[in-house]
């Protein structure tokens, strides 16, 4: 009786791959050919380096050669739109970074949907962004900023790494939620932002930590506060800005991998279990570390609430600040 029910069982497993390409394909990945990912931000940038820290574990762990390829332009959209519009066969992954929730409400037509046409697999890790200031400036804290700014009203600038970027979102969050007016000046990225602090022409800059981490140890700028929920391990001394007495300021700025929407629930659940090795390694921690990184575990449909509840946060904050569409 055994037998006869071992033979059945594998009669309906190979009809079930028959019937159903899904789930063999599922079963064969990732042994076709190596996987392609897309990162939709120049080589150097917090989104690839930390892709690329990632991805050359995950290519050990899988035993598959992992093909990483850069095509930035309009803010992410371009490199995304090529993975939305890919085969859902799980050798084309995205990653991308929190600008992925932001880009629905700061372009007026995009050719994909950012919700409803990927699978989210899981964020890598988060990279809260500082605020930093002038360390001649003298101010140690977040209130003291604030404090300055409605001294003098409308006197305070900052910088950001772009319009619409994670820095640009972050500094108007905490703006908004303290109650102050400050000039917008946007640069072409967190180097020449940070330099114009440093040269006392920029108030203020929510950087990335692995982009100040350096100018804060050498006490060229103070660190005031970090957008996170928690906060971040490379300073934890330094305060959130909820934490700071700023309720709803904070602005968590992620690196995360998706897929197209149809692929198969087995690769996505099979990518998530790789990649939550791969952040928690010990090997990755070191390089997290040294990165001002911290990595983030959460499921696919954690993720994917998460970025169904930013996408319309976002959209409040472009619509309060006032920044424009393209």
């Amino acid at each position: 009786m055994s037998s006869l029910m071992s033979r059945r069982q594998a009669l309906l497993a190979a009809t079930a791959l028959v019937l159903n390409p899904a789930v063999a394909r599922a079963q064969d990945w990732p042994a076709a050919r190596p996987i392609k990912a897309i990162i939709p931000f120049g080589a150097g940038s917090s989104t690839d380096i930390i892709a690329r820290v990632v991805l050359d574990e995950l290519g050990k762990q899988l035993g598959q050669t992992i093909v990483v390829e850069n095509r930035a332009g309009a803010a992410g959209t371009i490199g995304a739109n090529a993975v939305a519009k890919s085969d859902p066969d799980g050798y084309t992954m995205l990653v991308n970074s929190s600008s992925h929730t932001v880009t629905p409400s700061t372009f007026t037509q995009l050719p994909y949907n950012a919700e409803a046409d990927f699978a989210a697999i899981m964020p890598l890790a988060t990279i809260p962004n500082v605020v930093v200031v002038n360390s001649a400036k003298g101010w140690k804290t977040l209130k003291d900023l604030v404090d300055a700014a409605k001294a003098k009203p409308g006197t305070l600038n900052y910088a950001s790494a772009g319009a619409g970027s994670a820095t640009h979102l972050t500094a108007e969050r905490f703006r908004l939620s303290a109650g102050f007016e400050a000039a917008h000046v946007p640069f072409k990225g967190s180097s020449e932002a940070l330099t114009e602090v440093i040269a006392n022409r920029m108030d203020f800059y929510c950087s990335p930590i692995n982009a100040a981490i350096e100018l804060i140890k050498d006490g060229r700028v103070t660190a005031l506060a970090v957008s996170s929920a928690q906060r971040a391990s490379a300073l934890p001394s330094v305060p959130t800005t909820i934490e700071a007495g700023f309720p709803d300021s904070g602005y968590e700025f992620w690196i995360g991998a998706f897929v197209p929407r149809q692929t198969p629930k087995a690769i996505v659940d099979r990518l998530h279990a790789e990649l939550t090795k791969a952040v928690t390694s010990p090997v990755l921690a070191k390089k997290f570390a040294d990165l001002g990184a911290d990595p983030m575990r959460i499921s696919p449909s954690d993720f994917a609430a998460m970025i169904k509840r930013e996408i319309a946060a976002n959209a409040t904050v472009v619509k309060a600040a006032g920044i424009k569409a393209n």
